[in-house]
């Protein structure tokens, strides 16, 4: 189950995987009910200060074990125990407490500026009552008006744009710490780190446009590098049709 007009963690981990899955659509005003209808936990507390529960996507809910599931580190790894023979196992389980590192890390890296930019251009891609909400929460949380984040042409935009690129050459660097090119976190297979970076930059893709000048720029970056990394998902982007939720 995932927020409408987005792509990511959840689909990569199945697509992988080879689970079979039906897509279910949400909007976002719906999140909250249809978590609490099929049982997933909230996974955070809300970022307005009130300390009341946040419900997010994406959610699984597996008719095989009727287990509801959220947040994406925990669906991996519910996935990895659940469905062993299915693919290659996303958190290896020596390396959970490195997982678990390298998602804040790339998060506290990436997001601060790469947010900027993605919930401007996201809210315009949303319906109506999506669209609302997103716009509600987000400039609550961030005690700003969307178009004030990062204005088309401003120097605020071309700050956060230096910032989305600094941290992306710094996580190619912790890639390489060893001197040699690598795409993936655990060298020459792909793990969850992987998928978190990659669903990261569709998103971005998604909202920007894949023929604008901005994300066209992003695709040259470290020498073509994240072009690179992105081609070696590209047999994984299926997405299906899917259904609208049904409350």
């Amino acid at each position: 189950m995932v927020p409408k007009h987005r792509r990511g963690i959840l689909r990569f981990n199945l697509n992988i995987k080879g689970i079979p899955y039906r897509t279910v659509w949400v909007e976002y005003p719906d999140i909250v009910r249809l978590s609490k209808q099929i049982g997933a936990e909230p996974t955070t507390t809300n970022p307005d200060g009130s300390g009341s529960p946040l419900y997010t996507l994406p959610a699984i809910y597996d008719p095989n074990t009727r287990i509801a599931m959220s947040e994406s580190l925990a669906i991996a790894r519910y996935l990895d125990k659940t469905y062993p023979s299915s693919g290659p196992t996303l958190i290896p389980k020596e390396t959970d407490a490195l997982h678990m590192a390298f998602v804040q890390a790339f998060s506290d890296a990436y997001f601060a500026d790469a947010g900027q930019l993605l919930f401007p251009a996201n809210c315009a891609l949303l319906n109506p009552g999506s669209s609302a909400y997103v716009r509600q929460t987000r400039e609550t949380w961030y005690n700003a008006k969307l178009e004030d984040f990062a204005p088309v042409g401003s120097e605020k935009r071309a700050q956060h744009w230096k910032g989305v690129e600094k941290a992306l050459h710094t996580i190619k660097e912790w890639l390489e710490a060893d001197g040699t090119e690598k795409m993936n976190v655990m060298g020459d297979r792909i793990s969850f780190a992987d998928i978190v970076v990659v669903s990261h930059l569709i998103w971005m893709r998604l909202v920007l446009g894949s023929a604008s000048q901005e994300w066209t720029d992003m695709m040259k970056w470290d020498g073509g590098h994240w072009a690179r990394f992105m081609a070696e998902f590209e047999k994984w982007e299926t997405v299906d049709v899917g259904t609208e939720v049904v409350l």
